[in-house]
């Protein structure tokens, strides 16, 4: 999941973090081209680590002269001089141009973007009291200067005159798309309001700037309370030693030797819960997951959420929109929330049958060892497990010391991009990272030029965010010179010292994806920022990361990474073909949680402004049952109160866009296996025809010219299982 997003639009979107989601941070009441009132600051001393640009390699972050003291003076300097380049183009004298006005706007707002890259990026996955502190004091101020920039009359003005001389104007291909761009923005953040409606707007945007912060800080806390602490070694059966041990360290840390701590995950079910043999310990878990922030205390966030979704309504309908989620979909590929839940209902009856299925399946099992209970959803995970090694004797822990992190990184990840684009890379020491687990890695183009660095952030800590996601430091751009820093982040567990930290095959396609994401911000070949990598339609944007996924089973890329981390020795062909025939195993379990998630997100986004202030509980199970997902042995895979994708990372009214874009990766993939699979050539027309091509081009247009067609969805059926037998 990339956090990206357009470059002078980027200030106010790239802070998903410290602000709102995708959609804009606006001031306060104040006049539309009144510079908005900012806390006294004088310019930043030259020490300043965010003064300048950073004079290492490729202008990568100095974290070694970082500190958290620096973040704000940068915060409040960069608004002061982006709304000082703001006016001087909003008053400029001369007649309106492209170069004097849309492309000095992209030039704008330069210490910004610096502080608002690495910010986002470290409080995102190693935060503190203080960032968490700067995050909600520049959470508010950052709402205010971006509607002093996006509602300022005058500077509209100059925009729509550009515009509406666009044939005049714009030179080439990417000059007009950026010019459409910026147009587009500035009507969709309120430019064509009336005065008191924009008052109204800024009002409303500056409390889902806090709403945002708030959310994120609560869950946060929450996720850390709500780990399952356990006092007797006993309960742990069924887990192995090194997981039993990284359990251990993970109490040790929190002050607790002599117990053993479960963190929890960002999904509703936790990965252990495949293993752990105590069902009591089990529903514990389950139960610490799924009610982690509704406890009525500090941490609860179901207040912020029904407010935060009756005010997206109230902002889409300010702006003329039936909901929040037909504003959202307006510039995505899908176009309206009709055609999202279209595809979504459309899976929803044989994902649920196939769901049915398994769970007779594992019922069966249960009565034949004379449980004496009917299947719970803390028992899925369990018996799903039990239900494999019996039809495909397949066992997660048999596999895992062939997944060894450093092998799958470099043996699979780096692997499957030589073979496919040609590309190599270096591991830079010598470069400062913000936290010691944290690696950095030089990658050359297949011409043995350099090109791009890689940051990667794999273990899970108690100030990480849940989940897995990329993002860049530094974007590509030839307006600016500069080329891609990139960097994902996932949540593995962490192994005691001394162990190796060893994979799932769940945990090996995540690596894949996010690199998939990666690829996109580092093959980028833009001139402006705005459209640079993976700043692209939110359902379009997963398409390069799950297309990447398909490499991980790739024969020549399986067996050059799939080795026992003690001995070397490659994975037996006979384990290898169990995990290819299971893997359309428990999919209906795992695309019925995904539609529950991804439909309940679109039913809090289609309200409309009439709507009342929902119970947050009430309005879940409504909406499930309405859109037939409702199965209590398969909970949605984020249940309202920790659905962070919706409430701080952007992919409000846009949760469906994995699965559209799921449509589109697979029907890419099924083009590779007619031409020949993972060659040269191949990839570096994938290259050159999607993921160099960021957000300048429409992106059905983009697919079909790769293509020859639109996508079609019987790779999807076919690889997920669904597809009906002819």
């Amino acid at each position: 999941m990339p956090n990206g997003k357009p470059y002078m639009l980027r200030h106010r979107s790239l802070l998903l973090l410290l602000a709102a989601s995708a959609s804009c941070v606006r001031s306060p009441a104040t006049t539309a081209s009144a510079p908005v009132a900012i806390s006294a600051s004088q310019a930043l001393p030259a020490s300043s680590p965010f003064a300048s640009a950073s004079t290492l390699a490729f202008q990568a972050p100095d974290f070694g002269r970082i500190h958290n003291g620096d973040y704000q003076p940068a915060f409040e300097e960069g608004m002061r001089q982006h709304l000082a380049e703001i006016d001087a183009i909003a008053n400029n004298p001369a007649l309106p141009t492209f170069d004097n006005t849309i492309l000095a706007m992209e030039r704008s707002g330069e210490l910004l973007t610096r502080v608002s890259k690495v910010f986002n990026g470290v409080v995102g996955a190693n935060t503190n009291d203080t960032l968490q502190k700067v995050q909600e004091v520049e959470a508010g101020k950052l709402a205010q200067h971006f509607d002093a920039v996006y509602l300022n009359a005058k500077l509209f003005q100059r925009v729509k005159a550009v515009y509406d001389q666009r044939d005049a104007q714009a030179g080439g291909v990417e000059e007009k798309a950026l010019l459409a761009r910026y147009y587009r923005d500035f009507v969709r953040s309120g430019a064509l309001l009336s005065e008191a409606d924009k008052a109204k707007l800024r009002a409303l945007n500056l409390e889902e700037s806090k709403l945002t912060t708030d959310f994120q800080n609560h869950l946060l806390a929450a996720t850390k309370a709500g780990a399952v602490v356990v006092s007797d070694r006993a309960e742990l059966e069924g887990l192995d030693e090194g997981q039993v041990a990284a359990l251990a360290q993970a109490a040790k840390e929190r002050g607790m030797e002599g117990k053993w701590v479960i963190v929890l995950q960002n999904t509703t079910q936790h990965p252990l819960q495949a293993s752990l043999k105590n069902r009591a310990l089990r529903q514990r878990l389950f139960v610490a997951s799924t009610t982690r922030a509704e406890h009525g205390d500090a941490n609860d966030t179901r207040a912020i959420i029904a407010r935060y979704a009756q005010l997206r309504a109230e902002r889409a309908a300010l702006l003329g929109y039936p909901s929040y989620a037909a504003y959202a979909l307006e510039t995505q590929g899908a176009k309206t929330p009709e055609q999202a839940i279209g595809l979504l209902t459309g899976l929803a009856a044989p994902a649920t049958a196939k769901a049915r299925d398994e769970i007779a399946k594992m019922q069966a099992l249960i009565d034949r060892q004379g449980g004496g209970f009917k299947l719970a959803p803390w028992d899925w995970q369990y018996y799903a497990e039990q239900v494999r090694k019996a039809e495909y004797d397949l066992d997660n822990n048999q596999i895992k010391p062939y997944f060894e992190l450093d092998h799958v990184l470099k043996d699979g990840v780096f692997f499957a991009a030589h073979q496919l684009y040609g590309l190599t890379f270096r591991q830079r020491t010598d470069l400062p990272v913000y936290q010691p687990d944290v690696r950095v890695f030089e990658v050359f183009d297949a011409d043995g030029k350099s090109m791009a660095l890689f940051y990667c952030d794999y273990f899970k800590r108690d100030n990480k965010n849940g989940g897995a996601w990329m993002d860049n430091f530094v974007d590509q751009s030839g307006m600016t010179g500069l080329k891609p820093v990139v960097y994902n982040v996932a949540n593995f567990q962490k192994p005691a010292p001394g162990q190796p930290a060893l994979l799932s095959f769940d945990d090996v396609t995540t690596m894949f994806h996010e690199f998939g994401h990666a690829l996109h911000g580092m093959f980028s070949s833009v001139q402006y920022p705005t459209f640079s990598g993976s700043n692209v339609p939110r359902d379009f944007v997963e398409f390069p990361s799950q297309f990447n996924e398909h490499w991980a089973l790739e024969p020549t890329v399986f067996a050059n990474f799939a080795k026992h981390y003690q001995t070397g020795a490659p994975m037996p062909q006979a384990l290898v073909d169990k995990i290819k025939r299971a893997r359309t195993f428990n999919q209906g379990f795992a695309t019925t949680e995904y539609l529950a998630a991804s439909l309940l997100d679109l039913a809090w986004h289609t309200q409309s402004k009439d709507a009342p202030k929902q119970d947050v509980g009430a309005f879940e199970a409504a909406a499930l049952q309405r859109f037939g997902v409702a199965m209590p042995e398969v909970p949605p895979r984020y249940r309202t109160p920790y659905f962070a994708h919706i409430w701080a990372n952007s992919y409000a009214a846009g949760y469906y866009a994995y699965m559209w874009s799921e449509l589109i990766d697979d029907d890419a993939y099924a083009w590779f296996t007619e031409n020949g699979g993972m060659t040269r050539a191949n990839g570096q027309r994938f290259r050159d025809m999607i993921l160099s091509r960021g957000g300048v081009t429409d992106a059905a247009t983009l697919y079909r010219a790769f293509r020859g067609r639109d996508p079609k969805i019987d790779a999807l059926l076919e690889q997920r299982g669904l597809k009906p037998p002819e």
